[in-house]
């Protein structure tokens, strides 16, 4: 019987999985500190379809896990064509604000940190993004979540404008 190297087996899921935010908090206990640790991380298949999780825990690995876990059961999906999003949309969550602008091929990704992270799981390649109020990793994310379930997709749009889908992305 052959053997099968690990390299030749398929991975169980296509996703790609970037952690956001690692961060260590401490409580004072009788015996000392004892630390603890929160992820925030986003998963996408790099062809529109994204979440993101938070988990908390004791151990960093379990604390990504736990992350990963939710990330993959919140998932939604972003329209992308020819790499960039379909129209213009600002996304908000308590006092942080996103907003999304699309892109000309070979732009790239503007984005800050976390809103770089949830472009590049969903696969958008061009996008010009700024962010404004709460700078904080979660809240943007939510933010830039928020942003995305706003998108319609290009044939809707087309069809608003009363124009082909041709005539709009050549």
């Amino acid at each position: 019987m052959e053997r099968q190297n690990n390299r030749d087996r398929k991975p169980s899921d296509e996703y790609v999985e970037k952690l956001v935010k690692l961060n260590r908090t401490s409580k004072t206990v009788k015996g000392g500190r004892r630390a603890a640790f929160s992820a925030l991380t986003v998963v996408g298949d790099q062809k529109g379809k994204i979440g993101f999780g938070f988990g908390k825990a004791n151990d960093v690995t379990e604390a990504i896990r736990k992350s990963l876990e939710k990330a993959r059961a919140n998932m939604t999906s972003v329209p992308v064509k020819n790499g960039t999003i379909p129209h213009e949309v600002i996304g908000k969550y308590k006092s942080s604000e996103v907003l999304l602008k699309p892109a000309c091929p070979g732009t790239g990704v503007k984005a800050g940190g976390p809103v770089r992270a949830v472009m590049d799981a969903a696969g958008v390649t061009d996008v010009i993004s700024k962010s404004q109020g709460s700078r904080t990793s979660v809240n943007v994310v939510r933010a830039t979540f928020d942003a995305v379930t706003q998108m319609m997709d290009a044939k809707k749009v087309a069809d608003n404008r009363g124009k082909s889908l041709n005539e709009m992305w050549g």
